[in-house]
């Protein structure tokens, strides 16, 4: 086994407890690895990248983050290095579909989160991540973003379970849709992204930068969007909180993340 020069990590169910807190044992892990080992320790995140950079700032590491499971990538100083977005075209033809059901839709563009109202989802999402959105008529949004040629980086769906499965068939199933990266983050979220989009293609871009192989990198996730950066790595890690699908995928599994399963994985594979 080659020594680890690069680690990356999902937030949400990985390097967050069940109380979508860092632990104590968890930090000091990270710490040692980034400051004592100065091994970078990448942020790998559906998260926008407010919701990654006070994460950071309390784990005092200061590297690249990947937000939008790859749509956007930041350098150390938060300057923009690569960014895909989904057209405005393709958002109102996912927006009609939604539209016409109970689902909740929330956009994400550069460090900005829209939605048409504050629900009950919007509002749980708001929760965890100590970000307000910014209220706006999606109408007007994907008229103005058509005129502009932009659009999002990310479209995130919230709903029950049978609702979103439901969802996730229907967009595969549109025909006018056919560019696009969509899975299940949880059993109530569908996150909908640029189909160039993908963590382990933000990885492959920073193991460039940072001149590693990828048999040097080591990735940690819990979920079905971390599949591809968990396979790809040279040691890929699944949280024991994974679904079993993940979990078959991965060279280890570690603890779950409310026992420190990051911690226990840096002290066997780095330490």
């Amino acid at each position: 086994m080659k020594k680890i020069k690069m680690m990356c990590l999902d937030i949400d169910g990985t390097l967050l407890n069940s109380k979508h807190q860092i632990t104590p044992k968890v930090k000091e892990a990270i710490n040692r690895v980034a400051n004592d080992s100065d091994i970078p320790v990448i942020l790998v995140s559906a998260r926008m990248p407010k919701g990654i950079a006070f994460l950071q700032r309390e784990l005092g590491i200061k590297d690249p983050m990947v937000c939008y499971s790859g749509a956007l990538i930041l350098d150390r100083n938060g300057q923009v290095i690569s960014k895909e977005s989904i057209s405005a075209v393709d958002l109102e033809e996912i927006y009609k579909v939604v539209n016409k059901q109970t689902i909740h839709m929330s956009l994400y563009k550069d460090d900005e989160w829209f939605v048409e109202k504050m629900d009950c989802w919007a509002q749980q999402e708001s929760e965890i991540t100590g970000i307000i959105p910014g209220i706006v008529d999606f109408f007007d949004l994907i008229k103005l973003w058509k005129a502009e040629g932009t659009g999002p980086n990310k479209i995130l769906c919230m709903a029950k379970p049978h609702e979103i499965n439901s969802l996730k068939e229907e967009i595969k199933n549109n025909a006018n849709l056919n560019s696009l990266n969509i899975y299940p983050s949880k059993t109530t979220y569908l996150e909908i992204m640029p189909t160039n989009a993908s963590k382990t293609s933000a990885i492959s871009y920073l193991e460039k930068k940072f001149n590693v192989e990828r048999e040097e990198i080591i990735a940690m996730g819990d979920n079905f969007n971390d599949m591809d950066m968990i396979e790809y790595a040279g040691i890929g890690v699944a949280m024991g909180n994974a679904p079993d699908q993940v979990k078959k995928i991965a060279d280890d599994i570690t603890l779950t993340n409310d026992e420190d399963g990051v911690a226990h994985a840096i002290k066997k594979y780095i330490f």
